[in-house]
């Protein structure tokens, strides 16, 4: 199961803060864009600029994000919208799969699996999200376990990971209901040796 730190940030600085505290632990980085809409917190909503020697992962919370797509599509590989934040889902995807991208769906804790079902065929990969977005650091719910194994069994060779609230305790339940990946953030983050940290939860899981 692969570990992909996330990273939100409010300026060009705290942005290089964060990549520098998890540059160690991975090529491949998962960028959370808020626009204090959607969710109440704001992060990368400025014209920020990326290392070319990685790889990124647009993690969109915000209505209608057509336009940041057709915007900022270029620099990732893979751009993740949010089932509730958009008014035709296919359409969207269909979009960021134009640019030749990556198509991810994102789906809140109060959103039904059942909902979304005609159009995780169309994703390239699937989040279910552990904590209500934007609550960075926010506990875990548990009922995100029973939507991976859901999602698995409707679209099994899709990728499917769990974003929010991953830590020691939670990381063997994530692999556990068939989860493929997992996003990590306050985790790494606040860890005084992030590679450490991040080695010790492989050994252990």
């Amino acid at each position: 199961m692969n570990i992909v730190p996330a990273i939100i940030a409010k300026n060009q600085r705290e942005l290089s803060e964060r990549f520098a505290k998890v540059n160690e632990v991975s090529k491949r980085f998962h960028l959370d864009v808020m626009d204090g809409r959607f969710v109440k917190a704001r992060s990368l909503m400025f014209d920020f600029t990326l290392k070319k020697n990685s790889k990124y992962r647009a993690h969109l919370m915000m209505r209608n994000p057509e336009k940041w797509i057709k915007k900022n599509y270029a620099r990732f590989d893979a751009i993740i919208i949010h089932a509730e934040a958009v008014n035709n889902i296919d359409s969207v995807l269909n979009l960021i799969k134009s640019k030749k991208k990556r198509a991810g769906l994102a789906i809140n804790p109060g959103t039904p699996v059942a909902k979304v079902k005609n159009s995780l065929r169309n994703a390239d990969l699937v989040i279910v999200m552990g904590v209500h977005p934007g609550k960075y650091g926010a506990k875990f719910l548990p009922d995100t376990m029973k939507k991976v194994k859901e999602i698995k069994k409707l679209v099994p060779r899709k990728s499917v990971g769990v974003d929010g609230g991953i830590n020691e305790f939670t990381i063997g339940k994530a692999k556990a209901a068939g989860a493929d990946f997992v996003v990590m953030g306050s985790y790494l983050q606040r860890a005084k040796n992030a590679k450490k940290a991040l080695n010790l939860l492989k050994y252990n899981n």
